[in-house]
C-alpha cells in the first residue's frame, strides 16, 4: 500500500515543477450547503489540473535508460497534458493515446507541449489495445493515468498541502474517475486528519465507482457519457484497493446539478472549472445534509474547459 511517506517524498521531488495552489472560500456557497467550504484550486495548477503532480512524480523517478526510450499513456486529456509537460522537463519523447471523444482544447494543449497523439475509439478496450501495440513497437515506458503507485503518491500531495494550509477539516472531497486523485487524497487525509469523512463524487449516469465499492468488484463504466468527460473511466486496481482500505464513500450528482455547480463556482469563486471539478459541489447542492455544520475541503481537480464550445451561441 502507498503511505504518507511516499506522498511526502513525492512532494519534495516535484516541488520545483508544480504550484502550491491556493485555497479559497465563498460565503454564498457556504450558505447554499449549510457548511464552511474550502476549495483547493488545482484548476490553477500547471497544465490546468492536479494531474501534473502525479505525472511529474512518475517521470522524475525514471532511470536515464528508461527515460530515453520515451513515455506513453492513454488519456482523455488532463493526464495527457501532464505527461507531456513532465516529459518536456526531462527532454524525452512522449506519445499519448487519446480517444476520439477527447475535447479539442485538450488535444491542442498536448500538441503544444510537443507530444505525439495517436487517436483511438472512445472505449477502455481500444485505449489499451492501441497503447499495447505502440509499446511493443517503440519500447516506451507506460505511465498510467491513475493505476500506478508513483502517480497516486503525486496526486496525494494536493490533499497534504490542503490539510497543512487548512487544518481541522471534517470532510475531504474529490472527484472520482480512475481513482488516482481520490485514493491519494484518502491516504494523505487518513494520515494527517484521521477522523475526517472521505467522499468521492461522480456523475449519476457514470456511477461505476459507487457500484464497484458496493459490490466489491470493479465495475465497467456505463455507455452513458457524462458532461464530466474527465471521469469517463472505470476504477484502476490500485485505486480501488486504496478506496476500500480507507473507507471512502461515494456520492453522485445529476448532469443538471453538475452544470449548475459549474456556474456557481465560476460566478462565486471567479475561477474557470471543467465539469469534472464541479461534481463534488454538485453532490452537495443535491444533498447538503451530508455536510451540514461541518468544515469541508473540496479539491477542484481542473479547469481545462473548451470555452469556445461552451460559449458558442445556440
Amino acid at each position: 500500500m502507498i503511505t504518507i511517506e511516499d506522498i511526502r517524498a513525492a512532494a519534495e521531488r516535484i516541488r520545483p515543477y508544480v504550484h502550491r495552489t491556493p485555497v479559497i472560500t465563498s460565503r454564498a456557497i457556504d450558505a447554499m450547503v449549510g457548511a464552511k467550504v474550502y476549495f483547493k484550486c488545482e484548476n490553477l495548477q500547471k497544465v490546468g489540473a492536479f494531474k501534473a503532480r502525479g505525472a511529474c512524480n512518475a517521470v522524475l523517478q525514471l532511470d536515464e535508460a528508461t527515460a530515453q526510450r520515451g513515455v506513453i499513456t492513454h488519456s482523455s486529456g488532463n493526464h495527457a497534458q501532464a505527461l507531456a509537460y513532465a516529459a518536456g522537463l526531462r527532454g524525452i519523447p512522449c506519445t499519448i493515446v487519446m480517444p476520439s471523444s477527447a475535447p479539442e482544447v485538450k488535444r491542442r494543449a498536448v500538441e503544444e507541449y510537443g507530444s505525439t497523439i495517436v487517436t483511438c475509439e472512445p472505449t477502455l478496450a481500444s485505449r489499451l489495445a492501441t497503447l499495447n501495440d505502440l509499446v511493443d513497437k517503440t519500447g516506451a515506458h507506460v505511465v498510467p493515468p491513475y493505476d500506478d503507485a508513483r502517480v497516486i503518491a503525486g496526486q496525494g500531495t494536493a490533499a497534504m498541502e490542503f490539510i497543512e494550509d487548512q487544518p481541522g477539516l471534517d470532510v475531504m472531497m474529490a472527484p472520482v474517475g480512475g481513482g488516482g486523485l481520490m485514493s491519494g487524497t484518502a491516504i494523505a487525509t487518513r494520515a494527517l486528519a484521521p477522523y475526517a469523512t472521505l467522499y468521492g463524487a461522480e456523475p449519476d449516469i457514470d456511477s461505476d465507482a459507487k457500484r464497484s465499492l458496493e459490490t466489491g468488484v470493479i465495475q465497467p463504466p456505463p455507455q452513458n457519457l457524462s458532461i464530466a468527460d474527465g471521469l469517463r473511466t472505470s476504477l484502476g486496481e490500485v485505486p480501488f484497493a486504496e478506496l476500500r482500505h480507507h473507507h471512502v464513500q461515494i456520492v453522485t450528482a445529476s448532469e443538471e446539478s453538475i452544470l449548475e455547480a459549474m456556474i456557481v463556482l465560476m460566478e462565486r469563486l471567479k475561477v474557470v472549472v471543467e465539469p469534472s471539478a464541479a461534481v463534488t459541489l454538485a453532490s452537495l447542492l443535491e444533498r447538503p445534509e451530508l455536510v451540514s455544520g461541518r468544515r469541508v475541503g473540496i479539491i477542484l481537480c481542473g479547469g481545462n474547459l473548451d470555452l469556445r464550445t461552451w460559449l458558442k451561441p445556440s
